[in-house]
């Protein structure tokens, strides 16, 4: 027994942490291998183009995106529309020797401004597609030169604000930052848990009933010499209810137990029905609430059974009264009330 239980919550803390190590981990390895097949993170993180570097040699280079500052730029007096919506309007201008076509955003072109002096946007790098071919068509009518001469002239890549910075863009770029920050934060914050399982919340929501740490240390000493009771995953000691389930780890001190009660689920499949299994709910002083699911009638009765005996002001089973009687020991209420009361007075 003493060898089966030393420090048993602390490994089963460490355990839990382990297993949820799994999600951010594979999270950020696949997102490091769509970063090797697709440009994540030159979208995440734009490239600044420096002087002397062409639009065509970092596209080959797979710098598709971009921040770039331009100078001169001149409406053609074409906009490019995607189902009935504007979406921006095509400019021209002279980069590093090269004549390239820009397509900025309504808000960025002042809803298409016949000159801007000059600009930096965020864009992405883009080969001239059918329909920009058909714009320089017209552009060459318009400045009466020919359709081979004008796409000599042009750069064969041109340069989208709207794609580069438009609002699926920017979300996707937000997304992809945010969760790989949380993942990063996760794993960290995981390994810290694994490392001082007395840092972990199961552990910290106890210190309204004391010092954690020194919790831990007596309920770990109680599990290890006094088991008063045990199932699968939930443990009475003399002075404490515990649970090391897949689900988490928790500890109550008997005595702060306000209120138990089971509820049962029925599990199905389409018309079968495969088991019923049962969660413990536990309702404790300060505001302490634990859910021991995935259990069966006869595990959570004896623990139930327990409680009540070690502790009669325990109210068992789920009831309306039982419900009001905790709300009022809680004080669930009280913040309700003072606002009423204050919203009364000022009324």
């Amino acid at each position: 027994m003493a060898e089966n239980f030393e420090h048993y919550i602390s490994k089963n803390i460490k355990a839990y942490y382990r297993r949820r190590l799994f999600s951010p981990v594979i999270y950020l390895i696949i997102l490091l291998i769509l970063s090797i097949i697709f440009p994540l993170k030159n979208m995440t993180f734009p490239t600044t183009i420096r002087e002397g570097q062409s639009l065509g040699k970092l596209y080959e280079q797979k710098q598709y995106f971009v921040d770039v500052t331009l100078h001169d730029l001149y409406f053609t007096g074409y906009k490019k529309d995607w189902m009935g919506f504007n979406i921006g309007y095509f400019y021209y201008t002279m980069y590093e020797d090269d004549c390239i076509i820009v397509l900025l955003k309504p808000s960025t072109s002042q809803q298409g401004a016949p000159e801007i002096k000059e600009l930096t946007i965020t864009g992405q790098i883009l080969p001239n597609a059918a329909s920009e071919d058909m714009l320089l068509e017209n552009l060459a009518e318009d400045l009466s030169w020919t359709s081979t001469g004008i796409k000599k002239t042009i750069s064969s890549t041109m340069l989208s604000e709207p794609d580069g910075n438009g609002v699926r863009t920017a979300l996707l770029r937000a997304f992809l930052i945010l969760s790989s920050l949380y993942s990063v934060l996760s794993i960290f914050i995981y390994f810290i848990y694994i490392l001082r399982p007395d840092f972990s919340p199961a552990i910290r929501k106890l210190s309204p009933y004391g010092r954690p740490k020194k919790i831990l240390e007596v309920a770990e000493e109680e599990l290890l010499t006094l088991p008063q009771l045990a199932t699968d995953d939930m443990f009475i000691t003399e002075h404490f209810f515990i649970e090391t389930s897949n689900y988490g780890v928790a500890i109550v001190p008997i005595q702060e137990i306000i209120w138990i009660y089971k509820y049962s689920t029925l599990h199905k499949f389409l018309w079968h029905h495969f088991s019923i299994s049962y969660t413990l709910y536990i309702t404790a002083g300060k505001r302490q609430y634990i859910k021991c699911p995935k259990n069966t009638k006869t595990d959570i009765d004896g623990i139930m059974d327990y409680l009540a005996e070690a502790n009669h002001n325990i109210l068992v089973g789920f009831s309306e009264e039982n419900r009001k009687t905790v709300e009022e020991i809680q004080g669930d209420l009280i913040p309700l009330r003072k606002i009423w009361d204050f919203l009364s007075q000022k009324v």
